[in-house]
């Protein structure tokens, strides 16, 4: 009996061969298996309407704000990081900032772009300056540290101008230099908290050094602010 050389044959040969039976139903939907079920799933933001979209973004970024009032060690802001709060601080900051004179053509206090540039740029030479001495952060949630810890001198801001619109003695420098101390000391603690573990035990000293400098300019910029340069009066 001659034997069948199999190297001949077609890959595919035998599945002519295969018949699904009428009994075996071919329609049905895709479905996930109840039992697989993963914890992303209950996160899924797919079907969830705009409204309940921006609620829950507004909750998270209040709950990194009482983060940064009350800072202690924790990775809550590099865990869900965003960019929406600094954002939002920094827009704030620089409005208070601007036009810091009655004198339109000539303004006492730093421009919006100025103040936009100097906190960002700040912020990614010390995202930059922290990932070369080794950390362990991604670029973005180091952002996001340094720009929620930005939200004390933006209330040392608000005091400073309303501190302003009862006059700008040696009263009122004496209380916004505390409170511009204060909230710069804050802000420092804060973002040191957050960022202490993730750099080397060795170099924390050359990662804190930039975002006190960092802290400080800012601090500066609203100390010095006054709504009406030397020798203005109002019209």
């Amino acid at each position: 009996m001659a034997e069948v050389d199999e190297s001949n044959k077609p890959l595919f040969a035998g599945l002519s061969d295969v018949s699904i039976s009428e009994d075996i139903p071919v329609e049905g939907e895709i479905t996930v298996p109840v039992g697989s079920q993963t914890q992303e799933d209950e996160y899924s933001t797919l079907d969830e309407p705009v409204k309940d979209t921006i609620l829950r973004d507004l909750k998270a970024v209040g709950k990194k704000f009482v983060h940064v009032m009350y800072p202690k060690k924790s990775s809550a802001l590099l865990r869900d990081w965003d960019l929406w709060g600094p954002l939002l601080l920094c827009v704030t900051l620089a409005l208070m900032l601007q036009g810091g004179s009655a004198d339109s053509k000539d303004d006492g206090g730093p421009q919006f772009a100025e103040v936009f540039v100097i906190i960002w740029f700040g912020s990614v030479i010390i995202t930059l300056n922290s990932k070369l001495l080794g950390g362990t952060i991604s670029f973005f949630q180091s952002l996001c540290v340094l720009g929620y810890c930005i939200l004390p001198l933006t209330v040392a801001m608000v005091v400073c101008r309303l501190v302003l619109l009862g006059g700008s003695g040696m009263a009122s420098f004496i209380v916004r230099f505390v409170v511009v101390i204060a909230s710069f000391g804050w802000s420092t603690f804060a973002s040191t908290a957050f960022l202490a573990d993730s750099q080397p035990p060795n170099r924390k000293a050359l990662v804190v050094y930039p975002v006190f400098l960092f802290y400080f300019v800012i601090s500066w910029m609203i100390l010095t602010f006054s709504p009406l340069r030397s020798g203005d009066t109002q019209p």
